[in-house]
């Protein structure tokens, strides 16, 4: 078997599905690679554009492939493999996230940012893929292509991923998801609105699908399908977030510490406020990030030693971070507004006593100990203190929990939000089928016309430039008037109530009435394409 496409479990982590219908089955070699059965001998498939030979148990049948005449569209065709050249371009993501992928994997597949428009280059020289993107960051590796076909688009790219990453396919495959039109779509507009981050909500992989954009705008291969993907993706981000409002509201203790100390602050000091951050571990590096992201830029970090201060220095350099040892602790304390505490300290940094002594504020009443500490960090007794108030991780985590579930419900509101857009760029995408009869229609009626007026002008002699010009013109408005009916019947528009369906039998009925059809498919077209661009 063959694994053909992936879902969301109730818990949201996709899985592969190992299922596939017998007419897409294919054997599998150990380790889970994909075997096809190649076309060998004189006028063979390119190796690269192998066919799987299965129809009426001819498998490499002589009779097939006796004659060195058989060209490789002809192959195409006698085998199962003109199944490819029928069908239609499929949409898919093949990606690996941190639902499906430990970071050992996804580290070694990450793709930086300077290399994108190399990576979408060769993802497209891959004889089956039209149109690429990626989409590289902390959490996933998401590879998003338009392919003639599925599953030899999946085999080749997972096979690329390989090629570049060192990893085998077969550990690619084990921790990869596939996903195929509509649901790659869906899965890329809840990437967007964060409802596939690890935070709920979260708005930097809004920036980041921004930044594909940006960086790949202009690149052969990132075309009309997949850049308007994810255009369509960054239009669905914002409009989550604008209606749902689901970044609001901390869900990390870490933000929470920073969100209550920007409430308990007057406004009015905002700009003077005194900081001061214990511990430069992993909480306290985080307590910094939000600090400089709520604009702060000026405090004083507590730690046993400054190597892990000027490493975050070197992370946030527009932000004056000053440097104390643990000694000048209780001076430093004494000093400042805001004091978080993150350390790992068995036992009270702060007691009820060493407070006591601090000089009263001027700026607020209330000196603000913010303790997100496991052991606490500021004893109890502190909080006894008129001059001091002081909250700890229990009081904080009342408010994140609050926070999730908000952020919860508002995603049930932005999976509202998501299917419609889903819906509305799905119908953009298949009415794209009728752009070449429509471009095709009209250059067969221009054909017509420009003929039967050269005929016209031969036949009536000497005319005017003036009376040529109202001539052309009057075969012009002839020919736009008899076209506008079937050009209105071949677009998508919802003010005319027509399906997709509809319109598509139109197409078909067009290109029959008018004979607009070539001998060979579009996707035919493209695969030759393909072949003429390997062998040069």
């Amino acid at each position: 078997m063959v694994v053909v496409s992936s879902g969301l479990s109730n818990s949201g982590v996709l899985h592969n599905l190992s299922y596939a219908p017998s007419h897409l089955r294919t054997d599998l070699k150990p380790g889970g690679v994909r075997r096809s059965v190649s076309v060998t001998g004189p006028g063979c498939v390119n190796p690269r554009c192998e066919a799987a030979l299965e129809r009426n148990g001819d498998v490499g049948s002589p009779s097939v492939l006796r004659s060195s005449s058989v060209s490789a569209l002809e192959a195409l065709k006698i085998s199962a493999g003109d199944r490819y050249t029928k069908e239609r371009s499929s949409l898919m993501v093949i990606g690996l996230s941190f639902h499906t992928a430990p970071v050992d994997i996804r580290e070694k597949l990450s793709i930086p940012e300077a290399q994108l428009p190399q990576t979408i280059s060769e993802l497209c020289a891959l004889n089956h893929i039209e149109e690429a993107a990626v989409l590289s960051t902390c959490n996933r590796m998401e590879i998003y292509v338009v392919a003639l076909s599925q599953h030899r688009g999946v085999k080749e790219v997972t096979e690329w991923m390989s090629k570049v990453s060192g990893v085998p396919v077969s550990e690619i495959s084990e921790h990869q998801f596939l996903l195929y039109n509509k649901d790659a779509t869906k899965h890329l507009f809840e990437v967007s609105a964060g409802l596939d981050s690890l935070i709920l909500g979260e708005g930097q992989i809004l920036s980041q699908v921004k930044h594909v954009v940006k960086v790949a705008q202009g690149v052969p291969g990132f075309d009309r399908k997949i850049s308007g993907l994810f255009k369509h993706a960054i239009t669905v981000g914002k409009r989550v977030r604008t209606e749902t409002k689901i970044s609001s509201g901390s869900v990390s203790v870490s933000s929470a510490a920073v969100e209550l100390a920007q409430m308990k602050i007057p406004e009015s000091s905002y700009a003077s406020v005194r900081v001061l951050v214990v511990g430069a571990g992993k909480m306290g590096k985080l307590v910094i990030k939000h600090l400089v992201a709520k604009g702060c830029t000026e405090m004083l970090v507590v730690n046993r030693t400054e190597d892990k201060v000027d490493a975050i220095r070197d992370e946030f350099k527009n932000v004056e971070i000053v440097y104390q040892p643990f000694s000048r602790l209780l001076s430093c304390a004494s000093e400042s507004d805001v004091i978080f505490t993150c350390t790992a300290s068995e036992t009270p940094l702060f007691l009820k006593e060493q407070v006591e002594t601090f000089p009263t504020l001027t700026s607020q009443s209330q000196r603000l100990f913010i303790d997100i500490s496991v052991p606490r960090n500021v004893e109890s007794r502190v909080s006894d203190l008129e001059t001091a108030r002081v909250y700890n991780v229990d009081d904080l985590k009342e408010v994140v929990e609050a926070n999730k579930e908000d952020r919860l419900r508002k995603a049930s509101e932005a999976q509202l939000i998501i299917s419609e857009e889903v819906q509305e760029f799905e119908a953009w995408k298949d009415s794209l089928e009728t752009v070449p009869t429509l471009k095709k229609l009209r250059a067969y009626a221009e054909r017509i016309r420009a003929s039967e007026f050269e005929k016209c002008i031969e036949k009536m002699g000497d005319l005017t430039k003036k009376q040529k010009v109202a001539i052309h013109g009057l075969s012009k408005g002839i020919v736009n008037r008899l076209l506008e009916g079937p050009m209105q019947h071949l677009r998508s528009d919802e003010t005319e109530g027509r399906s997709l369906d509809e319109i598509l039998e139109n197409m078909h009925a067009l290109n029959r009435i008018f004979g607009l059809d070539t001998e060979i498919s579009i996707l035919e077209e493209k695969i030759r394409s393909k072949m003429e661009k390997a062998k040069i």
